[in-house]
């Protein structure tokens, strides 16, 4: 247990430290108006489309293992989609985004339930017990629900498999397959300011935001699928 707290100290630390460079490198570079600025935005999307059309796989290939790190340190993922529909489309930013971040979770999970499996089952096992019957029968289908549902954090999800023991294999392709469906309506906001701001010299209005049928469509879709994650999630979590 000491040395599973002591893992988790250096953890935050490094994780404190790294933001905190970034940030330091970030306004050192930029003023807080210049990165809020619309010109700020719109300057910046040119630039990586320009770095797209010429490099665009070294391009992805630096967003996947920048995305694998986020999640491996962050644990969450939703401004990494935001950002490849934005820079990537919906349909590359889907490829990239769910590479990365299945990777990423993937890392965590094996860092995880190799340093710190006791500490998380005895945070977690009481409140997800009932789950561990459930994974006995088949790992790779009740996790691919357990993804889909969500219900938790995705920090947590990707960690709280290790109470059940997952093998590494069905946890990477259970993460890949079970998030696509809402990494996808995320990226495709994304993609739909992108292609606002190509459309746009001047700052669009809320209104012309929320008018957008590249914005509202996946918004509708993505509540949608929200509505019925939590009815599933009912039904997941009781039986």
């Amino acid at each position: 247990m000491a040395k599973s707290k002591k893992i988790k100290l250096f953890i935050g630390l490094f994780y404190i430290s790294a933001v905190g460079l970034f940030l330091y490198f970030i306004f050192t570079k930029f003023s807080f108006q210049e990165i809020t600025s619309y010109e700020f935005i719109k300057n910046n999307r040119d630039y990586f489309y320009d770095l797209r059309q010429t490099n665009l796989f070294f391009l992805g290939f630096v967003f996947i293992l920048f995305s694998a790190l986020w999640v491996f340190a962050a644990g969450f993922g939703s401004p990494l989609a935001l950002f490849a529909g934005f820079v990537f489309g919906k349909w590359l930013g889907l490829l990239f985004a769910a590479i990365g971040m299945t990777i990423g979770a993937t890392l965590l999970y094996i860092f995880a339930n190799y340093f710190l499996k006791q500490m998380i089952r005895d945070r977690f096992l009481n409140r997800f017990q009932k789950l561990e019957e459930k994974f006995k029968k088949s790992e790779f289908i009740y996790l691919l629900i357990f993804r889909f549902v969500g219900g938790v954090p995705f920090q947590i999800q990707n960690v709280l498999p290790c109470i059940f023991n997952v093998k590494v294999y069905n946890f990477f392709w259970s993460t890949l397959l079970g998030i696509l469906p809402g990494l996808f309506l995320i990226i495709s906001i994304g993609s739909g300011l992108e292609e606002i701001i190509d459309q746009n010299l001047n700052a669009p209005s809320v209104i012309d935001l929320i008018t957008s049928p590249s914005i509202y469509i996946p918004l509708i879709a993505f509540f949608a699928l929200l509505l019925i994650t939590i009815f599933f999630r009912k039904a997941f979590y009781k039986n």
